[in-house]
């Protein structure tokens, strides 16, 4: 999902900081009131011509705030709730949702076209106040190359990840501050039940390196990442998704035939991402239209291919490089939301104590 330094984001969303002080008064109502604030994680990108359409149309400019990994993204704005930094806010998914939503973070509201989300993936039916946009399977992928050179055959499973000949190959994300760093961890609780512990003990035996976020672990330390602005890292297996082999395939120049890269898909961890409107929002007309705008059918076909995740709107076209080369997992793990609720923080704690000791 979060492939931001393989893809141009589009040069029309600068980086916009509004003034944080309470002190503003009403003042800047009349401009600001044609002005609609996204806050979102680092990941966020839309094509250029997708963007002004929804601008043409609603008469509203967006402006995009940027506040790091999604972990990062969801503790600041719960943060600042009270005195919120946009409008809407996008990228908190299944794994933290519980949190956004205990902290009051979001307002009800159900945008036009919520009935032609996919059922299985709507969340807080009788309040609305947050909307599924995308999904996505975090898993391992491993780097072909290597694998093929020690004529090692990758691993498959989580159980596949503790045996001696992987030793020193993962690289994983901090699960504390890290979406797909607390994916992985709640697919080895969701595998393992209470055994997690036990396979994280192994795991680190086996010589599993931690790092803060996903562009780290990815660009930095994978040793199959094309994205990557330094030398590349040793490590050919990372936690990503099951969606990064269609990115490396789309950036490369000249494109593969193959991808360079593929997936466990004995660990994959199903993802959802939400949106909702922030419940101290200055502009929340503008902040609804954009909602509306996020689960329309041309912002969902646009998505795939900006932000490597797949639609939640029923009819929304999947591109064949997704089919090809990053298919969903057949049998990805799942938690129930009040599981992830109840035992989220604890797990943290623990998982912390165990591998960061």
């Amino acid at each position: 999902m979060h492939h931001k330094t393989l893809v141009a984001v589009a040069a029309g969303l600068g980086l916009v900081t509004l003034s944080a002080c309470g002190s503003t008064d009403d003042k800047g109502s009349a401009a600001d009131s044609k002005t609609v604030t996204l806050v979102s994680h680092d990941s966020w990108a839309v094509s250029k011509n997708v963007l002004s359409d929804f601008e043409k149309q609603s008469g509203y400019k967006v402006k995009v705030l940027k506040d790091g990994d999604a972990g990062q993204a969801v503790n600041k704005a719960i943060l600042t709730k009270d005195n919120p930094q946009g409008d809407v806010f996008f990228g908190v998914d299944n794994t933290l949702l519980s949190r956004a939503l205990d902290n009051g973070l979001f307002q009800s509201y159900e945008p036009k076209g919520s009935d032609q989300i996919v059922q299985k993936y709507r969340v807080d039916q009788d309040k609305h106040r947050v909307t599924p946009i995308d999904t996505g399977d975090i898993c391992v992928n491993y780097d072909k190359a290597y694998f093929s050179k020690h004529k090692l055959t990758p691993p498959q499973t989580f159980a596949d990840l503790v045996k001696p000949e992987y030793k020193n190959l993962l690289v994983t994300e901090n699960a504390a501050t890290s979406s797909p760093g607390l994916g992985f961890l709640l697919g080895s609780t969701a595998h393992f039940g209470d055994g997690w512990q036990d396979y994280w003990k192994k795991l680190e035996a086996n010589g599993v390196k931690v790092v803060d976020g996903w562009e780290q672990a990815y660009d930095e330390e994978f040793s199959g990442s094309a994205g990557g602005k330094k030398a590349h890292g040793d490590r050919p297996l990372v936690v990503s998704y099951a969606s990064s082999p269609p990115a490396e395939v789309i950036y490369a120049d000249p494109k593969p035939t193959t991808a360079p890269t593929g997936v466990a898909t004995g660990t994959c961890f199903r993802q959802v991402e939400y949106a909702g409107l922030l419940s101290n929002a200055r502009n929340s007309e503008g902040g609804k239209a954009l909602l509306d705008f996020l689960i329309s059918m041309e912002f969902q076909e646009d998505m795939p291919l900006n932000m490597f995740v797949y639609p939640v709107r029923e009819t929304a076209a999947v591109p064949t490089e997704f089919v090809k080369y990053g298919p969903q997992a057949k049998d990805p793990e799942t938690l129930p939301a009040d599981k992830i609720a109840a035992n989220r923080d604890q797990w943290v704690k623990s998982w912390t104590s165990l591998v960061l000791k």
